[in-house]
């Protein structure tokens, strides 16, 4: 009985002092699924398709899912997931945006997700660009607004640098890439040494990563689909593929920086900035004065509004890295308010 009393003290006091960590858990079992590299097994929520395509002496597979409105008002919104989740994680904004008319493409880069992992690709971010903008084609959509969340940013901005003429609109979702963590003093590692750190990727590191950073050190069971979509394809049978294919973007982010040519943006743009948000990549392997620099989304996202010709600003206090996720009613509402109507809209 003492013995009982000593552990329900240790727990107690573990508890208390260790509130996020408690935090983590889960009220009911969490289902931990595992994925083929291409998400095989996950189901989306609307139908899939695949734009096939050669690229660097290869056939490719791009899966998208194109969702048309009953009341079409001539707008094409284009999503662009991050690098930690999928176009299937846009799907409350999928719906809000079908239901006030827009025809919404949202799209699985190269790399991730549904969409072909190759086992050797140069990754730019003008190579994705040209594949995302060769999908578009493909669907005759001239004009279209790109919605880019994180990731999906820096490649949003390489696309409308290099087509300024067939985007109607950038909106970024707190877009990393708006400092230059290279410049700043985050150390270089290879790609193998990418590789190995993404080979110990789990549900538990991707949790606990976005709840610091994606939340604002909040969770909800809400999130948790999102880090078994993700964790799924770690516990499959493509594991390596998936590992090596993520740390192959890693390198591509770390080296390629949008953060110079901010200046050079010649099409509307929006930032919609999730304050806590403290996302900086290779942050951890920066000594700890580096790290103190790095991730301040309020002071970044006024420094790139000041430089992106007519730019605008919609700050969440609030809220973190994903506010499209963590509160979509206040995500949607600035959303909706921010888009531009394109001149040349087809409402046919």
């Amino acid at each position: 009985m003492p013995r009982f009393f000593v552990r329900m003290f240790l727990f107690l006091t573990i508890a208390v002092l260790h509130p996020v960590t408690a935090q983590n858990t889960t009220t009911s079992p969490v289902h931990q699924p595992a994925y083929g590299p291409e998400l095989q097994g996950y189901d989306y929520p609307y139908p899939v398709h695949q734009f096939e395509f050669s690229s660097q002496k290869q056939t490719m597979h791009m899966a998208y899912m194109d969702v048309k409105p009953k009341s079409f008002n001539g707008q094409v919104i284009v999503l662009m997931h991050g690098k930690n989740f999928c176009s299937a994680t846009w799907k409350a904004s999928i719906d809000v945006l079908e239901d006030a008319g827009y025809r919404v493409i949202a799209i699985d880069q190269i790399g991730f997700c549904k969409s072909t992992k190759p086992q050797l690709y140069q990754y730019t971010f003008q190579q994705l660009a040209r594949n995302t903008h060769a999908l578009l084609e493909s669907l005759s959509i001239q004009k279209p607004t790109l919605v880019a969340h994180s990731t999906g940013g820096m490649i949003a901005i390489r696309y409308a640098l290099m087509y300024p003429a067939s985007t109607n609109q950038l909106v970024l979702v707190n877009p990393i890439g708006l400092e230059d963590w290279k410049a700043k003093g985050v150390p270089s590692i290879s790609v193998d040494q990418w590789y190995e750190r993404e080979l110990q990727t789990n549900a538990d590191k991707i949790r606990q990563y976005e709840q610091n950073t994606y939340y604002a050190a909040t969770w909800s069971d809400s999130y948790e689909p999102w880090v078994q979509m993700l964790a799924g394809m770690y516990r499959g049978p493509g594991k390596d593929l998936v590992a090596w294919n993520s740390a192959l973007l890693y390198d591509m982010i770390y080296t390629q920086p949008v953060y110079y040519e901010f200046e050079h943006i010649a099409v509307p743009t929006l930032l919609l900035i999730g304050d806590k948000d403290n996302t900086a990549i290779g942050k951890d392997l920066a000594p700890p004065s580096v790290q103190a620099q790095l991730g301040h989304y309020p002071a970044l996202a006024k420094q790139a509004v000041a430089r992106i010709p007519g730019a605008k600003l919609v700050e969440f206090p609030d809220l973190g890295h994903a506010p499209q996720v963590q509160n979509p009613a206040t995500f949607h509402t600035a959303l909706l308010k921010g888009l531009v109507a394109s001149p040349s809209a087809d409402t046919k």
